[in-house]
């Protein structure tokens, strides 16, 4: 008995196992992750460093070249770069694929541990690292704005209201605030007074760190009773920093409004951000890896709404950006793309074979196939993406030939007068080493696909597994459910049975190989001729070959395009400001500009004060008059 066998005998067992596989398709299908391309973790880690008042040379030599020479011991390093502006250092580090990121992450922090004693004795804050993935880009970014509240309480709402919230979403992986305004009190010591009170700098900055230690106060202890003093000596705002007495001059207190001017204002006035042109707080939002996309998506816009009302009404909170709308859209087009294909290879079946009882077959093994992939790509940790669902569609086309190449053999029998059960029997042991070669061959041809290395083979190994994990499922199908099926459907038909548009179809059919009996004749008459322009198509598909052009991914219109400003390196920020805000103005004129969010200053993405970025949101395509690559452009 052959492989079928023991399939096509116990039907009702093969149809549960056939259930049971749709059942898992359809339920992974629903917790799948979806995303524009597959997951790939890149072992890239940055490390940060402040210093403020630090020029870049000093940057250069005393942080960044220390934490350069510990980094440069690590085994696994492939890449560093980094750099040293006005009081940043900005280090990133690119390790081997094969190393963990969780690994690369321990040997950073022991390489910073090591470094510690050589940095400078005043840095206010040790170095900081982040695992930076830059395939990673923000799935949705939201702008708070006001015409009345400054930027620093703006800022502190973001952190304390919105980011700590919306961090606790499930799939959140990260929500970084750009053009950062956290607030702060500034001290403007006068030179002219504090020299008229025989005062220093010094003496200022000690009086103002001795007043604002929240320390311990002591307890009282009692026969009956003990009690802890608990007061608070912070000072959070410029009216409480005016009355404080930094020194006494002839026996009279000299206060610190009579020697400088104290005011509410930005930890570091050096950031900025904008909204268009308007003065913002702009917030990027990422996801963890593997998580769906767009349920996170969907979660943080239902808690939009009860987190608007815990702002002041002068606050204004303003979605920019949401990435889910191409990828909605290019995955629902895909969807659609399956599906329209699964539905014109059944309509050829049924022209071809003109039967309808053999076109139920390949309508139930073929979307089988397909559906049974995703439970798989499920336990594999995959994503619904362009490139596995580029698989799914490719595979329709190769997962029907199984099928057919059985129905074909055992409806030969059948229209030769034999049983349907007997048929499907002796059809199916003849067929089942067809289909085992042509399983191995279409997966023989995936091999250089799966053990391709570095980034690329990573983004298309998802893509070589689907589609060889679907000619697997359709192979197993066809050589179980098929014949099994055709044992209970087909049935030998007489000629006079047939409906007039099978007879019809037939006619065609025949009369289309009779031409293609025809004009092979007349090529094998003409061999050389044939072969002539065979070296031609060979030599214009070589040249072809150089002169197409070339990329790593097609260009997708995703309806966002990032810019980055440049202007000279000894421009000040003010005037950077207002160049980036005239480069916003112009690119909102273009009509197919939605929105803009644009920031400057020195953060983990920015590393020179001369430098911006700029995120330029379009509009959706029926609404606008030309493609991504045609605006950028222009």
């Amino acid at each position: 008995m052959s492989i079928s066998g023991p399939f096509i005998v116990r039907a009702i067992a093969t149809s549960l196992m056939m259930f049971a596989i749709l059942l898992a398709g359809i339920l992974a299908y629903q917790i799948l992750p979806v995303s524009s391309l597959p997951e790939v973790e890149y072992p890239t880690i940055q490390v940060l460093t402040f210093y403020p008042g630090a020029s870049p040379d000093v940057m250069a030599s005393s942080v960044t070249a220390p934490l350069e020479r510990q980094f440069g011991q690590m085994p696994s390093l492939d890449q560093m770069t980094s750099t040293s502006s006005i009081g940043a250092s900005v280090i990133t580090l690119q390790f081997n694929l094969a190393l963990s990121l969780d690994v690369a992450e321990q040997e950073v922090q022991a390489a910073i541990n090591a470094a510690s004693s050589f940095l400078p004795a005043g840095l206010p804050n040790p170095p900081v690292y982040s695992k930076v993935n830059p395939a990673d880009t923000p799935i949705m970014t939201l702008a708070l704005t006001s015409k009345t509240i400054p930027l620093y309480t703006i800022e502190d709402f973001a952190e304390t209201r919105l980011a700590q919230r919306i961090s606790q979403l499930s799939g959140v992986g990260l929500v970084s605030i750009s053009g950062g305004q956290r607030p702060a009190v500034r001290v403007q010591a006068n030179p002219n007074a504090l020299s008229a009170y025989g005062l220093s700098l010094e003496t200022v900055r000690t009086a103002i760190a001795t007043a604002n230690v929240n320390a311990a106060k002591g307890s009282f202890d009692g026969p009956r009773l003990s009690y802890t003093i608990n007061s608070n000596d912070q000072l959070l705002t410029a009216e409480e920093y005016r009355p404080l007495i930094i020194a006494y001059n002839n026996g009279a207190p000299v206060l610190l409004s009579d020697v400088a001017n104290v005011i509410d204002g930005a930890e570091n006035n050096m950031l900025a951000a904008w909204m268009n042109t308007e003065p913002a707080v702009i917030m990027n939002i990422q996801r963890q890896p593997g998580a769906n996309v767009i349920e996170v998506v969907n979660r943080i816009k239902e808690l939009l709404p009860s987190l608007s009302a815990t702002l002041p009404g002068d606050i204004k909170l303003t979605v920019l950006t949401d990435r889910t709308i191409t990828i909605r859209a290019s995955v629902r087009d895909v969807q659609y793309e399956l599906l329209l294909s699964v539905l014109l290879v059944v309509l050829v079946i049924f022209v071809f074979l003109r039967n309808v009882s053999a076109t139920i077959i390949p309508s139930i093994s073929v979307p089988l196939s397909l559906i049974g992939t995703f439970g798989l790509m499920y336990l594999l940790g995959f994503s619904l993406n362009n490139l596995t669902l580029m698989a799914l569609t490719i595979a329709a086309g190769f997962v029907v030939d199984d099928a057919i190449v059985m129905i074909e053999n055992i409806s030969r029998y059948i229209e030769n007068g034999e049983k349907p059960f007997d048929a499907a029997i002796k059809g199916a042991e003849q067929i089942s080493f067809t289909i085992l070669s042509l399983t191995v061959s279409l997966i023989a041809v995936l091999i250089p696909l799966l053990f391709m290395g570095d980034v690329v083979g990573r983004l298309f190994r998802e893509f070589a597994l689907t589609l060889a994990i679907t000619i697997l499922i359709s192979a197993f199908v066809s050589l179980t459910l098929t014949p099994m099926l055709c044992s209970r459907i087909l049935r030998h038909r007489e000629p006079e049975e047939m409906s007039r548009f099978e007879r019809s179809a037939g006619k065609v059919i025949n009369k289309t190989v009779e031409r293609y009996g025809v004009s092979l004749h007349w090529v094998l008459e003409r061999q050389p001729l044939v072969l002539f322009i065979f070296m031609i198509t060979v030599i214009i598909t070589g040249l072809l070959f150089f002169f197409i052009p070339k990329g790593f991914f097609p260009v997708q219109d995703t309806g966002v395009i990032q810019g980055i400003s440049e202007a000279s390196q000894s421009i000040s920020f003010d005037t950077m400001a207002k160049r980036q805000q005239a480069l916003a103005r112009a690119v909102l004129s273009d009509p197919a500009v939605a929105n803009i969010s644009s920031f400057i200053g020195i953060d983990g993405t920015n590393t020179t004060l001369n430098s911006g970025r700029m995120l330029i949101t379009l509009k959706p395509i029926a609404e606008r008059d030309a493609s991504a690559s045609e605006i950028i452009q222009r």
